[in-house]
């Protein structure tokens, strides 16, 4: 496996880049939730997508064909995972929601690696998928036990987890048949950008543009966020500790349950922030010990 190339000055900014990319993970959720139209808004960012594709694709190598079938479930998950997202945010608060779906994704790879791939799993990795099991529960039961109502956005969140979950492991293995990680990033963005703003014109036609309009800039805003979170999280892992990185990204599940009671004005919740840190942690122990 390649080393990463480090040097004291990027040893340094390597947590600063990820941080940073934590937080603007954090925010364009943040601006997709805020947006009320959210399939204009996700609509939107999927064309941010496509167009960031549509650029690159001409700049980088053209991906190997075996990681073409790679691409084409990824491009497919990826569409998936942006309609489960909207139906989160649709129905349930942004600081219970997207620490929820961030979180049962590295939970359910440990496990899935253990169970179905065979893999042993040691006694650090194992507390850290119970702590982590720990926090999701407390996220989901934050409020108490849920009524009939609440399990739609709950069950929306944690299948985002389940399809983030599918294609890191889709991606993990396809790029490493592609012989160009910038093509294969390339592709996967032009390949998946089109769909979602092609169903939505299946779906409303001509009154598409109109419900766009409104809310063009937040939604670009919020495309042009993601590409930039997922460019510096791929440049710290060019150049840091892999585990290090994954666990340290994924501080914004902290930073998405302070927004959801600054900006969105949530209920601030005790429960829901020491279930946030609770999945921070497991998720740190994991990564560190998988490291």
């Amino acid at each position: 496996m390649p080393q990463s190339v480090s040097s004291p000055g990027t040893s340094v900014a390597v947590p600063v880049v990820v941080l940073t990319a934590a937080l603007l993970h954090a925010v364009w959720n943040g601006q997709a939730h805020r947006v009320g139209d959210k399939l204009a808004g996700f609509t939107l960012i999927s064309l941010a997508y496509a167009g960031f594709g549509a650029v690159l694709v001409w700049f980088t190598p053209v991906p190997g064909a075996a990681a073409w079938p790679y691409l084409a479930s990824s491009a497919a998950l990826q569409v998936l995972y942006q309609f489960l997202l909207l139906r989160a945010y649709q129905l349930g608060d942004f600081g219970q929601m997207y620490p929820l779906a961030r979180g049962t994704a590295p939970l359910l790879v440990a496990v899935v690696s253990a169970a179905v791939l065979g893999q042993a799993l040691p006694a650090g990795e194992a507390i850290g998928v119970l702590v982590i099991s720990g926090g999701l529960a407390g996220l989901a039961l934050a409020d108490g036990i849920p009524g009939r109502d609440r399990l739609p956005a709950l069950a929306a969140a944690v299948g985002t987890g389940v399809v983030i979950a599918a294609y890191t492991v889709v991606d993990g293995t396809g790029v490493r048949h592609s012989g160009t990680v910038t093509g294969y990033i390339a592709w996967l963005f032009l390949c998946q950008g089109p769909v979602l703003p092609l169903l939505a014109w299946a779906s409303h036609g001509r009154s598409l543009p109109d419900r766009l309009r409104p809310v063009w800039w937040r939604g670009l805003t919020g495309g042009v966020l993601s590409l930039l979170a997922y460019a510096l999280v791929v440049w710290a892992q060019a150049h840091g500790s892999l585990p290090a990185v994954a666990a340290l990204r994924e501080t914004s599940i902290l930073i998405a349950a302070l927004l959801g009671t600054l900006v969105f004005r949530e209920r601030f919740g005790a429960r829901r922030m020491a279930a946030s840190a609770t999945v921070l942690a497991g998720i740190t122990v994991l990564e560190l010990t998988h490291g």
